[in-house]
């Protein structure tokens, strides 16, 4: 009887140390609500080849967004970047011929340095894909779906044990073939924005 007391009680204390290590744990959930500006790099190739001024632009604007990451490690995370679909106009040597709404769900690696302090950095990469719609340029239209890279840094600057305040910059690969009502490619929108987001993050 003794040596079943002492053996159960050995088991409950295992139990309760590794209950409380767990609570005692950061979820491996965290939510971030950011304000992005999109700035995109406009490297478009000249229309139909002539000069250098004939070139299509895309306008800058700033948006809202949310990321979901899950931590497998204190270090290494995943993120996914989620918003709606945004709308931007499009230029031609510096006059409007219309506009396009594109979609760009971004899922990012992450490596975090410190983890476990109140300045938290980190650097990602990860892939990019934009889907393309409503495009509104007359007698011209975009490709559907891009395909890219994407390049990150920021950092966490840990409030208490759940709220953050988050910095974060990303260069994103983002092209379009330019394309006339008959299908012929006669330029090639390089939007390849940088993204630069502020915001804050809840750790569940």
């Amino acid at each position: 009887m003794k040596k079943s007391a002492t053996a159960a009680a050995i088991v409950l204390a295992a139990i309760g140390a590794f209950a409380g290590n767990a609570m005692a744990q950061e979820s491996p959930w965290l939510v971030r609500a950011r304000a992005v500006h999109i700035d995109p790099a406009n490297k478009s190739a000249p229309v139909g080849g002539v000069g250098a001024s004939d070139l299509i632009h895309v306008s800058s604007k700033t948006i809202p967004e949310i990321d979901i990451s899950y931590f497998f490690t204190p270090n290494i995370a995943a993120e996914l970047i989620l918003t709606y679909p945004q709308k931007h106009d499009v230029t031609l040597s510096g006059t409007k011929i219309g506009t396009f709404k594109h979609l760009p769900p971004t899922l990012s690696l992450q490596y975090h340095f410190m983890p476990e302090k109140q300045f938290s950095p980190y650097v990602g990469a990860g892939v990019n894909y934009t889907n393309i719609s409503d495009v509104k340029i007359p007698g011209l239209r975009l490709e559907h779906d891009s395909w890219g890279y994407s390049l990150q840094a920021g950092v966490d600057y840990k409030l208490d044990k759940n709220w953050s305040l988050n910095f974060d910059i990303k260069k994103v690969q983002i092209r379009s073939d330019v394309l006339t009502a008959a299908g012929a490619k006669i330029s090639e929108v390089k939007v390849d924005p940088v993204l630069i987001g502020v915001g804050v993050g809840y750790r569940f």
